[in-house]
């Protein structure tokens, strides 16, 4: 079987090299690469097909939310999951409508969400309520 290929979406190297650790320790995902921008994100979705990406919230011109928005329209089989330092009541509404499978605060991120996530094609609570 194949690995899981994910791209990582973060403006912020610590964060980054975050992201990498959570995924080097899953087996059956691949790092295919990684974005710092959503502009870039949306390039490499497109240049490489991830099955997962793991997308931060707060970037420039382009914000995770409308990467997001752009990833899933163009390829819906993608699962995105948005990261960030947010507590659920501080996101913006637009955060449940643009396609994303769930939501997982930086602090909470673990192979093990990620999997589980995975597994059910994302948090059925998130997408309820959006």
């Amino acid at each position: 079987m194949e690995d899981v290929g994910v791209l990582i979406v973060d403006d912020q190297a610590p964060y980054r090299a975050a992201l990498r650790a959570v995924v080097a320790r899953m087996d059956g995902f691949a790092l295919l690469a990684e974005a710092t921008s959503g502009e870039e994100a949306i390039d490499l979705a497109a240049d490489l097909h991830p099955a997962l990406v793991l997308m931060d919230i707060n970037m420039g011109a382009v914000d995770g939310i409308e990467a997001t928005t752009r990833i899933t329209e163009a390829h819906p089989d993608v699962l995105v999951v948005l990261v960030s330092t947010y507590t659920v009541e501080q996101l913006p509404p637009s955060a449940r409508t643009c396609g994303a499978a769930a939501y997982v605060n930086k602090d909470e991120l673990s192979p093990r969400l990620v999997k589980r996530l995975w597994a059910d094609r994302g948090d059925p609570a998130w997408l309820e309520a959006g």
